[in-house]
């Protein structure tokens, strides 16, 4: 099969995979099949799309970026690919097979693993756009599903609410975006990312079409304030979403928004600035509203918000002082922080599942719910345990030697400001193990709540993905080499889009 046939197969094969996955899911549910096929279809979908990113990805670090032009549609294939569309479809798998317990018998299984499916799909796709329509087409492709998803357990109120609030400001910023974009083509006469480079037109119009690519974008990559829909949809959603929308969809937000910027690079020089002050103002408001939760889930939905702000020095580095190490780490941060974050989530809805889920019950996991969690499940405790302390940059997890690259990249610039932010950024990470640490305490150190006690027991399949996901953060940690040759074609072409 040649390169141009795997491409569109890699695009293709995830919206054709989740229309079946529906319809034999539909199928099964009108003829009161007890166990859905419709869970383990999509599991094997994922896998299929798996072996042909890994078939393209080889490819790439063979011989370089893969181009395909659809009629107007450009995409490319690239680093930048590499690392959000296999972060994504690594996470979408783990998440897929998870949910084949946390779901079972639910009311719309069908319909919640065949958007699944296109959600990570639509980033894959996003994550090969290479012009400004197309991007755009992808990003609401994957918002349209999300929301759906959010709003999964329909008849809870709560989750109605999230799912509403999502939409309304997810729309708006899709709205503005669109508007942009049009801005980018009154004057340019192109939407082609490559081309707009190179493009002269007045700077004032460019420059209000960078703003609203910031506005519209950084709703969906949670840059405070656009972040207010955040807590809600994470902790309202299945814990399987959950993971998705913190490891996944508010990285591609920021993705999409990095890819529109690049395009606007000529433009002004101020575009790094921006993205270090929002870097600055994500950790804080992050970590202080993290440290004010009772709940679990929404705890993990504000610490995110510190996370894309590490991503935004990192990335911020590399596009105003043009250091590579400064895109790497960035990179190096959205991959780690795809695992720990994914982690986390599910380490915490394997709770959420045993102590409530399987009871038929909805409430939220408590903090006091994790007393004494190890006793009784020891694996869930693990994971959540690994995946919060590398969160907080503790050595040697994966965390720490993302953030550490992150810093290092700061220090390079010799900038006596960005030295001062990165300092700033190492004492927020110190400050979040303030949240972090006290939930390790509870699982190890406490008796077991009456919760856990009356806890049921969980299964084997659920425990997988946090078995696969622990292993590969303290595998990361020890090796941090490993993904190098992921993360340092990421960061050449960002590089590259912004004129580095």
């Amino acid at each position: 099969m040649d390169v141009n046939t795997l491409f569109l197969w890699l695009l293709i094969l995830p919206f054709a995979g989740a229309m079946v996955t529906y319809l034999v899911g539909r199928v099964a549910v009108i003829n009161k099949v007890k166990d859905n096929p419709a869970r383990w279809l999509a599991f094997f979908v994922f896998l299929g799309v798996d072996y042909i990113f890994i078939l393209l990805a080889q490819q790439f670090l063979s011989s370089g970026p893969i181009d395909l032009t659809v009629g107007t549609v450009a995409l490319q294939f690239d680093g930048i690919s590499l690392v959000l569309g296999g972060s994504a479809l690594l996470l979408g798998t783990l998440s897929s097979l998870f949910s084949v317990d946390y779901i079972a018998g639910d009311t719309g299984e069908e319909k919640f693993y065949a958007m699944i499916i296109a959600m990570m799909g639509a980033v894959v796709g996003l994550s090969c756009a290479n012009d400004l329509f197309n991007l755009w087409v992808w990003f609401e492709t994957m918002a349209i599903t999300s929301y759906m998803l959010v709003a999964f357990y329909s008849t809870q109120p709560g989750a109605l609410e999230a799912g509403v609030k999502y939409l309304v400001q997810s729309a708006t910023g899709s709205i503005l975006v669109m508007i942009g974009i049009a801005f980018v083509f009154l004057v340019t006469g192109e939407t082609n990312l490559d081309i707009l480079q190179k493009t002269t037109a007045p700077a004032s119009i460019l420059l209000a079409a960078g703003a609203l690519f910031i506005i519209g974008f950084g709703v969906k990559a949670a840059l405070v304030p656009m972040h207010t829909w955040l807590p809600d949809a994470h902790s309202q959603a299945p814990s399987g979403v959950s993971a998705l929308l913190s490891g996944i969809v508010i990285e591609a937000g920021l993705v999409a928004m990095m890819k529109a910027l690049g395009a606007l690079a000529h433009v002004s020089l101020s575009w790094g600035v921006i993205l270090l002050l929002f870097g600055a103002v994500n950790m804080t408001y992050g970590n202080l509203m993290a440290l004010r939760q009772n709940q679990v889930k929404r705890l993990l939905a504000f610490s995110s918000l510190s996370h894309v702000g590490y991503m935004l020095i990192g990335f911020g580095v590399a596009i105003q002082f043009s250091i590579l190490n400064g895109a790497a780490g960035g990179f190096f941060h959205l991959l780690t922080h795809t695992m720990m974050k994914g982690l986390a989530f599910l380490a915490a809805g394997a709770m959420l599942y045993a102590l409530y889920i399987s009871k038929q019950k909805h409430g939220p996991l408590m903090l006091e719910d994790l007393n004494g969690a190890s006793r009784k499940y020891p694996m869930a405790a693990l994971g959540l345990s690994v995946a919060v302390l590398g969160l907080g940059g503790l050595p040697p997890l994966a965390g720490f030697m993302s953030k550490w690259q992150i810093f290092v990249a700061g220090f390079e610039t010799q900038n006596t400001w960005v030295i001062l932010l990165v300092v700033y950024a190492a004492l927020n990470s110190v400050l979040s193990l303030g949240y972090y640490a006290p939930m390790v305490n509870r699982m190890y150190r406490l008796e077991p709540s009456a919760t856990v006690s009356e806890g049921k027991e969980l299964g084997f399949v659920i425990q997988i993905p946090l078995v696969i996901l622990t292993s590969a953060i303290v595998a990361i940690g020890l090796w941090p080499s490993a993904v190098s040759f992921i993360t340092t074609p990421a960061a050449a072409a960002l590089l590259k889009a912004f004129g580095g």
